[in-house]
């Protein structure tokens, strides 16, 4: 892969600002939406921008394909199960915690690779940085200030989210000759049909008047924070490599944490900047482990 460049550094950043902003914007969406609807608009609207690029590129999409079950699959367990329980667990925590509850993905991974991959095992960098960056999160849960005995189970539940993104990757791993943007745009079909009869059969979500601030929310969740930022990863990947984009993983929590606190004021801790930093230790152990193997192979 080339030598970054400003530009490359730039778009990074702008990734990790894109994905950061889901977290304010879910909670602005859960003042007028469910959680399942909110789910639903995020798919449906994060679909148009990748069906959009496929078509431009003349990539197949594989949906109804002999391989629909694996797209329908890895679309409940990687968006549609995550996409709600991170919208239902909003509604009663701080979107700045979820920003860093979900930053356990890359260490969730770690530990599932370990089982279920034969590349991925554990060393003890990995080891030290699993158990630093989970300690931050065991941490968390200890402030009793922004997490008690009524909002507990959605803090579980979006640590579970975090958990199905990993699942979903791993699965993922069964189609990965196919081309990024197919598998994307097609997990995405799947995940608007499986949310659109669960949206209209519990939600219905036409019988209420929405707010302004959660409808503009609701829609860039699914056109910024999905549709496109995919295909900037997709970008990033290409033209800088895994090792590069990973990088990503430092800085969502951090920029999550600060937009929250910008957009809705949300309190900031002392346990929580704790926990962050322990976090971001963490990841950073997990990855260098995985760059270094990276570039001796």
């Amino acid at each position: 892969m080339k030598q970054p460049k400003l530009i490359d550094y730039l778009l990074l950043i702008f990734l990790a600002l894109i994905w950061a902003s889901a977290f304010f914007n879910i909670k602005i969406a859960t003042y007028s939406f469910g959680a399942i609807t909110i789910a639903f608009l995020r798919v449906f609207f994060g679909a148009i921008p990748v069906l959009l690029l496929c078509y431009y590129k003349n990539i197949k999409i594989e949906a109804f394909s002999k391989d629909w079950h694996w797209f329908a699959m890895i679309g409940f367990i990687n968006l549609v199960v995550p996409f709600f329980l991170i919208a239902y667990g909003v509604q009663s925590v701080q979107s700045n915690l979820a920003a860093i509850l979900m930053s356990t993905t890359p260490l969730s991974s770690t530990v599932l690779g370990h089982f279920y991959t034969k590349n991925e095992k554990f060393n003890f960098i990995k080891t030290f940085g699993i158990l630093i960056g989970f300690s931050g999160i065991l941490y968390l849960f200890s402030d009793n200030l922004l997490i008690n005995e009524n909002n507990f189970i959605s803090a579980l539940l979006i640590l579970l989210g975090s958990t199905c993104y990993v699942v979903g990757g791993v699965l993922t791993l069964k189609i990965s000759k196919k081309k990024n943007e197919n598998v994307t745009g097609s997990i995405l079909i799947w995940a608007t049909i499986i949310l659109m009869p669960l949206m209209i059969l519990l939600e219905q979500p036409w019988k209420v008047v929405p707010r302004l601030d959660s409808t503009i929310s609701v829609i860039y969740l699914g056109l910024v924070s999905t549709g496109i930022a995919w295909l900037l990863r997709f970008r990033i990947l290409i033209h800088n490599g895994l090792i590069f984009q990973s990088q990503v993983s430092y800085l969502i929590p951090i920029f999550g944490t600060i937009l929250s606190y910008i957009f809705l004021k949300e309190l900031i801790t002392t346990k929580v900047l704790i926990s962050l930093i322990a976090v971001s230790i963490g990841i950073y152990f997990v990855r260098k482990a995985d760059n270094k193997k990276l570039l001796e192979s």
